[in-house]
């Protein structure tokens, strides 16, 4: 039997699937919620060194950075974990050739030695070489300036590469390489390689470490005011979001790791001149692995930065724009001006253009950059910034997903340096990720595990990919329940036994947790999910004392946010892209706000349950009139 640092045993345990009716047999308590239950009474009740307010890849990883280093530590998400930017990323690891044409090669070098320890050491389970195609398209001039580039990009990654050096190719061997290149797209080309990351996974095993390491992290907590003692930050005062209620939460000091809601954050602790964070919108499209025939990555230069076309699985995600964001912050919505503008770029080069009914799912994330300014966001740096924004407080904001771990480094930094006593440097360059030790031979070792030959071809060597050496733990749940191997309707690349693992183990407690984050399925199944849905949210059920009517708000919700942003993706501006996407939130908030109305109301004048099936009617009929 395989068991996790930092979490129950769940074998044994009895549990339907998908197939049985939810309310059947034995109900189980869900390890996960009891596990939800002792994190909230530990927040309410101890006194933290450090908090973390923030559970996107920067704040997970600053929990682990402070945990690390022997201190107590608390983090608490207001949703999810990487629920904002770190699951809606381009979802690479690179050193960023375009920042080499600005000279940010501080900014390179970082990077490159963070891709290294990723790839190496730290999450290799999760992190994998990728090689890349950059077409030429002005012959000599652009062999000889972008060749010299790529030979500073490598020389910046030392004298031990993760990765192969680049390579100048021709124009037939491009053409071999990428059939779907026009012939006159290009004279020639490089490969070069950079990687790949599951972001939001990462971020969530950033969190399963750190409380491994004894942190203590709670999603779906939202901080509502800031504790003081004289005029220093003392704390937080915090909402349940799942049941209700508010109490504080102390520490000796506060990180606000919050990404595009840093200046929000900021005001909400009083600080007289907040940190100014930019929200710059990032927009992808996901294609068919079929309709675009290489055997590589795609960088392709535009006119303010670059285009990628990225393997992923049997799809290709398209991305990404660069744009200001005005609106809310939660939602960040695509419009068919967005969309158009990356189909025109990639079409440039292909040879069967793509059109909007090749597009299975578009999906939206916003950079935290720094600084107001009038400049175009892709000229804005990408460095971030660090900085003690009252006595008890320290900000982090700006940088990349690749150097989340420095800016995590740089927070702690100086956040421990209000502490009254003296604190070890960081360690996380030498702490892997739970998963990456062993990971190496997960496969061939777990071919001998009793659920192995249960499950369809691929599928093992698909949850070593994801889990590393904690597939095992997923091979025991299909163990002890066979049906669990079953794939997921409209998402067969999954198995059943993942759903019930994320709830268990991963701190899933809603179905777009796992069809968005734990999964990736709300944009790599044709469906976007609908399918899967009510069967991820039967899984679910028993693990998280649903009853019918939780199900089936759980699948009414999803499906209208799936219309709600089919709805958005038709407008044409931005203003009424966010009105769309905006009519449905996210199922934390909404309760949230059902929870303060019932609060409010006289017994006999309680606000009813929303009808989330009128919510799905409505919100069809406008996509479909909008279509």
């Amino acid at each position: 039997m395989s068991d996790e640092t930092g979490t129950h045993s769940v074998r044994r345990q009895r549990y339907p699937s998908g197939a049985t009716p939810v309310g059947e047999g034995t109900m189980v308590v869900a390890p996960a919620l009891q596990e939800r239950r002792r994190a909230l009474e530990s927040l309410a009740g101890e006194t933290f060194d450090v908090l973390v307010v923030g559970g996107g890849v920067t704040g997970c990883g600053a929990a682990l950075d402070a945990a690390t280093r022997g201190l107590s530590v608390a983090l608490v998400e207001k949703r999810d974990f990487a629920a904002g930017t770190s699951s809606r990323s381009s979802k690479l690891i690179h050193g960023g050739l375009r920042y080499l044409e600005r000279l940010d090669l501080g900014l390179v070098r970082e990077a490159l030695h963070e891709r290294r320890l990723l790839v190496e050491k730290l999450a290799p389970h999760m992190v994998h070489p990728t090689p890349f195609l950059l077409p030429l398209q002005h012959g000599l001039r652009d062999r000889l300036y972008m060749g010299s580039g790529l030979l500073l990009y490598d020389t910046l990654a030392g004298c031990r590469p993760a990765m192969p050096r680049h390579r100048h190719l021709s124009h037939a061997a491009c053409l071999r390489a990428v059939p779907s290149l026009r012939d006159d797209a290009l004279t020639g080309g490089i490969r070069y390689h950079d990687a790949q990351v599951d972001d939001a996974r990462f971020s969530v095993m950033l969190a399963r470490t750190a409380m491994a390491q004894g942190a203590v992290c709670a999603p779906a907590v939202e901080v509502v005011a800031f504790l003081r003692e004289g005029d220093r930050i003392a704390g937080v005062q915090a909402r349940d979001l799942e049941a209700g209620g508010e109490f504080e939460v102390r520490a000796r000091t506060v990180v606000n790791a919050t990404g595009v809601w840093t200046t929000h954050m900021e005001r909400l602790a009083g600080v007289e001149s907040p940190m100014v964070v930019r929200p710059s919108k990032g927009v992808h499209v996901v294609v068919h692995k079929a309709r675009i025939d290489s055997e590589y990555a795609l960088i392709i230069p535009t006119e303010k930065s670059v285009l990628f076309v990225l393997p992923w699985g049997d799809q290709w995600i398209i991305g990404t724009t660069d744009t200001d964001w005005r609106f809310g912050l939660d939602h960040p919505s695509a419009t068919h001006t967005d969309i158009q503008y990356l189909l025109d770029h990639v079409n440039a080069v292909l040879a069967d253009p793509l059109t909007y009914d090749d597009i299975i799912a578009v999906y939206v994330g916003l950079r935290p950059l720094l600084g107001g300014g009038d400049d175009d966001t892709a000229k804005v740096s990408r460095e971030h910034a660090v900085r003690r924004s009252a006595p008890g407080l320290v900000s982090v904001a700006g940088g990349k997903y690749t150097t989340y771990r420095l800016m995590a480094r740089d927070a702690v930094d100086a956040a421990v340096a209000d502490l009254p006593f003296t604190v070890d440097a960081t360690r996380t360059a030498d702490t892997p990720l739970l998963g990456a030790v062993g990971a190496a031979g997960a496969e061939e070792r777990l071919r001998s595990h009793p659920a192995a030959p249960l499950l369809a071809p691929g599928h093992l060597r698909h949850l070593v990919r994801r889990y590393g050496a904690l597939a095992a733990t997923v091979l025991d749940l299909v163990a002890d329940e066979p049906h669990l191997a079953a794939p997921l309707p409209g998402a067969e690349r999954y198995v059943s036994a993942e759903a019930a693992y994320a709830a268990l183990h991963e701190s899933a407690l809603h179905i777009d947790d796992v069809l968005t984050r734990r999964t990736h399925i709300a944009f790599e199944a044709a469906d976007r999910g609908r399918e899967a849905a009510a069967v991820v949210a039967a899984l679910m059920a028993p693990l998280l004392g649903w009853d019918q009517s939780a199900v089936e708000r759980e699948v009414g919700h999803y499906h209208a946010r799936l219309d709600a942003e089919r709805a958005a993706q038709a407008m044409l501006d931005d203003a009424a892209s966010d009105s769309a996407r905006s009519a449905v939130r996210d199922v934390r908030l909404s309760a949230a706000d059902e929870a303060a109305v019932a609060a409010v109301a006289p017994a006999s004048d309680a606000a009813p349950v929303p009808d989330t099936a009128a919510t799905f009617d409505s919100a069809s009929t406008d996509a479909e009139r909008l279509r």
